[in-house]
């Protein structure tokens, strides 16, 4: 059987009416030019993100002009790496003088979700995760929206709850697992500054970007803002809010139909699902020495492509991983310099988007627009067939990311593989049972502290042995949702393992960390461009709902079964025996 795919779409024509691949943002400072070259390949500091988020002293066009004065001192050769010190001295500041001190207004101590968490040892600890959100809380200083061009920082209007660590600012996904946890913690005007943020960015740029810095101008990530709407109507019900919002939804999604999708047509219908592609043929600015040693090499043509690649793993969120390698023979592996993200239909994000057509039709009918909620139905339908066309693995079970390059399905173990099962994008309800079939013998469920994010030891952070709490969450929400006792047991179960992996870690390091080791109790995560990050908004957020939703049965002092978990590997023998 063969597949015909056709771009029908130009993914650019939103930033730019003229070449079709740009700078990550228009700063000389913050996203080209000499003054980031030279700083960042001279490796003055351990993360490349730390010159980025500085802050100028100067207005850029004097630091350009003043650093050309100093390269010329140095013919056809670099700035020494001394001299650059200096200059950073004279030019920069910190990072961290675009925040004010700030404590979120609507904190309290007693939200009403503890009393439902009976164990004392895993009460007490949840509220001391409640309490993380004070520190974790930031205000953007008013010098920002007077001076933005001294900043990398984007002025949002309200104060932000951050991931944490090296994630100093705003960031999209993470986002909707904070607004939920905030949610519990019942501080919902913080939830809905944040979500009027994401409003804002949407109102200026057409897009939510990946995170609040002009570097990230360019690039998304799973866009998450519809459930963060739906998490908060459902808290407030607040019908003129939805209303203030909604325009904003749907810009976004315009621009992932318009800018990020594709067409593919198989066996006379054609379907449209989208796809992770950032038009940025430069390294990112954050990442810039890592990008340009991974590019050494190569031809200048396949540089770029490779760093519009890397940009749109960034997209995704999942950055990096050998999820979205092709090699050279089409395969799904490789090293990260196989990176082909644009080349692939992940399963994931089009179960978001199946989940945002359900969301924007529901608000639209919420609000008495009928006629809009049924072309929202209409996208929807055709989704979830496109969904099955391509993704859905009769035989295995379970969905399946879709290689544009190949014109087969990735069959490697992924959580994403379930997303449509959160997503609820399915056509039939057999598809989730044999979902919960293929999961049980995927090999996903053999350890010990939480779904692995691959099954692949590629090195980088979004693979074997990280676990990370949004993939765990999403997979225990699916499960939970559904219309079978197995299923739920199972949620509940994976929940227990995955909250006394974060609780034993909390004992011993006194922190929340962004992943976790799914090989070792309590042991944080590794690999990738940077060291494990704590704080940590999104861990966090996860925790939270999962001690309220389970809080009646979690145990501190609990066994975890592991090796695929005792109950989903007796269930399916213990139903052929006594349905046969």
């Amino acid at each position: 059987m063969r597949w015909q795919i056709l771009v029908i779409f130009s993914f650019i024509h939103f930033f730019s009416s003229g070449d079709t691949l740009l700078a990550p943002c228009d700063s000389q400072i913050y996203c080209t030019g000499e003054v980031l070259r030279q700083v960042q390949m001279a490796k003055l500091f351990d993360d490349d993100k730390y010159f980025v988020d500085m802050k100028l002293t100067r207005a850029p066009e004097v630091v350009v002009e003043a650093f050309a004065k100093l390269s010329s001192e140095f013919p056809n050769k670099d700035v020494p790496s001394s001299e650059l010190q200096k200059f950073l001295q004279t030019y920069f500041e910190e990072p961290g003088k675009e925040f004010e001190q700030w404590t979120p207004p609507d904190w309290h101590s007693k939200p009403k979700f503890l009393s439902r968490v009976s164990d004392s040892k895993y009460r007490s600890w949840a509220e001391e995760l409640h309490s993380l959100w004070k520190s974790l809380g930031r205000k953007i200083r008013d010098d920002v929206r007077d001076h933005p061009e001294l900043y990398s920082q984007v002025y949002t209007p309200h104060p932000v709850v951050v991931p944490g660590g090296r994630f100093r600012e705003l960031y999209y996904w993470d986002s909707y697992w904070i607004l939920n946890g905030l949610l519990l913690s019942e501080m919902t005007e913080t939830a809905r500054g944040m979500i009027l943020n994401f409003v804002y960015l949407v109102e200026r740029y057409g897009l939510v970007p990946n995170g609040g810095r002009v570097y990230y101008e360019r690039r998304s990530q799973p866009p998450f803002l519809p459930l963060m709407v739906e998490s908060f109507y459902e808290v407030t019900g607040d019908k003129d809010f939805l209303r203030q919002v909604l325009p904003a939804l749907e810009t976004e999604y315009s621009f992932w139909m318009q800018n990020r999708s594709l067409s593919v047509a198989m066996s006379g219908l054609t379907h449209i699902l989208n796809r992770y592609n950032v038009p940025v043929d430069m390294p990112r600015p954050e990442s810039y020495s890592d990008d340009v040693e991974l590019a050494e090499g190569l031809s200048a043509e396949a540089q770029k492509k490779l760093w519009t690649e890397l940009a749109s793993g960034a997209e995704s969120g999942w950055d990096f991983s050998s999820r979205w390698y092709i090699d050279s023979t089409g395969r799904n592996s490789g090293t990260l310099r196989d990176t082909k993200t644009s080349s692939i239909l992940p399963a994931d994000l089009n179960a978001i988007m199946c989940r945002n057509e359900r969301l924007l039709a529901s608000f639209h009918r919420i609000l008495g627009n009928e006629e809009k909620a049924v072309e929202y139905e209409k996208a929807l339908s055709a989704r979830i067939k496109g969904v099955e066309s391509l993704l859905w693995d009769a035989e295995r079970g379970a969905w399946f990311d879709f290689s544009l390059v190949k014109e087969t399905r990735h069959l490697s173990f992924y959580p994403s593989n379930l997303a449509p099962l959160w997503a609820q994008c399915y056509s039939n309800p057999e598809m989730a049972n044999q979902a919960v079939q293929y999961l049980t013998g995927s090999g996903g469920l053999d350890y010990p502290n939480g779904v692995p994010t691959s099954l692949s030891k590629s090195e980088q952070q979004w693979d074997m042995p990280n676990a990370w709490p949004p993939l765990q969450h999403m997979i225990i929400e699916g499960l939970s949702r559904l219309d079978s006792a197995h299923a739920k047991e199972l949620a509940f179960r994976l929940a227990q393992q995955w909250i006394q992996t974060n609780w034993r870690a909390y004992i011993k390091y006194e922190a929340m960390f962004e992943k976790y080791d799914v090989n070792g109790d309590g042991k944080p995560g590794g690999g990738g461009e940077y060291e494990v990050q704590l704080g940590f908004g999104w861990t966090n957020g996860v925790a939270l709902q999962l001690l309220n939703q389970y809080g009646d049965r979690l145990s501190s002092g609990g066994s975890v079964l592991s090796g695929s978990i005792l109950i989903a590997l007796i269930y399916p023998i213990l139903k052929s025996l006594f349905c046969s």
